[in-house]
């Protein structure tokens, strides 16, 4: 093979990669963006759903282009601190407080072969989180992303949260 083959042999493999992986790329939507809280509920084991946080949950993801995420969610009812003063509230309205948010921050990307995502998780509300990693099955639309969480919690129920990309 001479040197123009050789060129154009390059040329053809880099092409044919470009092109492969611009189609693995493009058959799923993008995690980056700015994700709005739809739903918060409870998958419970007789198969209905149930609200997890309470009737109006309240929730931001924001994922930037190298997967980095910072997420909220709220319980939209969740008692005031009567005081206004954490350090002053009482046991019932901290209980309130913690029962009634989950936030966490870290990594998240798509495992496309095992149709999950994968938060590695670096610093969360709820303190056992810290430092793990889930990987929860998910469904992704262009406007659209829900996942479960991965455990069941000790009713059996499981955790589903959905969200609406904001343009």
């Amino acid at each position: 093979m001479n040197l123009t083959q050789n060129r154009r042999l390059g040329l053809g493999l880099t092409l044919a990669t470009t092109l492969l992986a611009t189609a693995a790329t493009a058959a799923e939507p993008s995690l980056a963006g700015t994700w709005t809280l739809t739903a918060a509920d409870r998958l419970k084991p007789d198969g209905t759903r149930a609200r997890d946080y309470g009737q109006h949950p309240k929730g931001r993801m924001i994922i930037d282009g190298q997967g980095r995420y910072s997420l909220q969610i709220f319980d939209g009812d969740r008692p005031r601190i009567a005081s206004g003063d954490k350090a002053t509230a009482t046991p019932a309205e901290l209980a309130g407080a913690v029962i009634g948010s989950s936030t966490h921050y870290g990594t998240v990307a798509i495992d496309s072969a095992a149709h999950v995502l994968v938060f590695k998780i670096e610093g969360a509300s709820f303190p056992n989180w810290d430092g793990t990693e889930q990987r929860r099955k998910y469904v992704l639309t262009t406007g659209s992303l829900s996942y479960q969480v991965p455990t069941p919690r000790p009713d059996g129920s499981i955790p589903i949260s959905e969200w609406r990309r904001e343009r």
